[in-house]
């Protein structure tokens, strides 16, 4: 094979495997929290802002209800969350952490800079590369929505 093949220079490719080696490298991490990777990235929302919708929520991490409600009823059966409804509107559910949810955070704060030295980048480096993707996402969704040359 050629050093660098079709594949390899494709950016979709590249994306795809660097997901999968920061998921690999997250999930023993993870692990010991006792999370997946889509549950971190709730309990990350919500350890900013505990309280919001499940409407929020599902806007925030670009999931579905059909993906991010079995989701939540995970991390509520491990006591990690609760959803109620709002007393001003029914309508609404809002997701609350738990008081171990919470404590979670604390042990959690060490895992980016685990990601960041797996990586081998500094945190300014991994900052600079999110900025990046943040960029790139940005611009596909964008072009996603409206596909005119």
């Amino acid at each position: 094979m050629p050093e660098r093949s079709i594949l390899k220079r494709q950016v979709c490719f590249s994306l795809y495997a660097a997901s999968r080696a920061a998921t690999a490298v997250y999930r023993p991490l993870l692990q010991d929290l006792g999370l997946t990777y889509p549950q971190y990235l709730v309990m990350l929302l919500l350890w900013e802002h505990d309280g919001v919708s499940v409407r929020e929520l599902g806007e925030e991490l670009e999931l579905d209800s059909g993906t991010l409600s079995p989701l939540l009823k995970r991390l509520e059966a491990a006591g990690m969350l609760e959803r109620r409804r709002t007393p001003d509107d029914e309508r609404r559910v809002a997701v609350h952490l738990t008081p171990h949810g919470a404590g979670l955070r604390e042990k959690a704060l060490a895992v980016p800079s685990h990601i960041a030295a797996a990586a081998g980048l500094t945190p300014d480096g991994l900052e600079q590369l999110n900025a990046t993707l943040a960029k790139v996402t940005a611009a596909l969704h964008a072009h996603a929505k409206d596909p005119a040359p």
